[in-house]
């Protein structure tokens, strides 16, 4: 009975599955065990921007939440429809985000220039100030999503869908690769790469005809760093996507995209682009 032929090819089925499994877990492996860096954010990928050669990688095809992330192609949308960025914008109730709960420093009744409030979306990740440019976008907010996704199809971002312009559901998803094309494409745009990177912000407004004053720091901490060199930057947090970190630096001295998502922990996603920094200069 032990030798019977069904003892025999239970026997065969069990080792290979065990094979299987360990042939599994070594194809899921990440580089990271191979030499590459400890990064603890689940989708990354880093990139030559001159070159286009990928330094590391790992799940970047997974389509992901990508929260804030969102604001960079909302900036575009912006930037590129024409619209007076000297026009003055009055914060509505309707930009109050009910979704997610997320806090503001902009009361409503807040007037400020567009600009201002492109740069606040950008630079501090105002969720407030993200809303209400795409309330007033020509067509409303209907409008302006169907030109994000738009643009991202002309970008040739496959893998990548925009619900609104704040990047607080979880319907706004991307991959690490589309997110370097959204990065480079950014890149073009100077106002972008300024307001992105800009350490800090006093803003003079105005509520209900009185002047107020309100101050600022931008959402990458970085970004607020002398050691880093950083050309753009545009962090992201919503409870499905992690944290999450796309920006542009200059590493050995070549310029570096990094794309970090679903990254758990506060300083994570940055915690992550040091590993990244220290890893590629002992490469060196």
């Amino acid at each position: 009975m032990y030798n019977s032929p069904m003892k025999r090819m239970l026997c065969s089925i069990f080792f290979l599955s065990i094979f299987a499994i360990v042939l599994f877990m070594y194809n899921v492996i990440d580089v990271e065990a191979r030499g590459g860096p400890r990064l603890k954010s689940r989708v990354a990928l880093i990139v030559d921007q001159s070159s286009g050669e990928i330094i590391y990688q790992k799940n970047a095809y997974d389509v992901a939440p990508i929260a804030s992330i969102t604001k960079l192609m909302t900036a575009m949308v912006i930037i590129d429809s024409g619209i007076p960025l000297l026009e003055s914008i009055t914060v509505a109730k309707s930009d109050i985000d009910r979704y997610k709960g997320s806090r503001s420093k902009l009361s409503v009744g807040t007037t400020l220039l567009r600009a201002e409030v492109l740069k606040l979306a950008l630079m501090a990740s105002e969720n407030r100030a993200s809303a209400a440019l795409a309330r007033v976008f020509p067509g409303g907010k209907a409008a302006f999503v169907i030109a994000m996704n738009s643009k991202a199809r002309s970008l040739g971002m496959d893998d990548t869908k925009f619900v609104d312009s704040t990047g607080l559901r979880p319907g706004n998803v991307s991959t690490g690769h589309d997110l370097v094309k959204l990065a480079q494409a950014a890149l073009s745009y100077p106002l972008i790469r300024q307001y992105t990177t800009t350490p800090s912000f006093q803003l003079r407004a105005k509520l209900g005809g009185r002047p107020v004053r309100l101050d600022y720091v931008n959402s990458n901490r970085l970004a607020r760093s002398s050691r880093w060199a950083i050309d753009l930057s545009k962090t992201g947090y919503i409870s499905e996507s992690g944290r999450c970190l796309v920006m542009q630096t200059t590493l050995l001295k070549k310029p570096v995209i990094m794309v970090l998502l679903d990254s758990w922990g506060k300083l994570t996603a940055l915690g992550d682009a040091g590993r990244v920094r220290r890893w590629m200069e002992r490469q060196n």
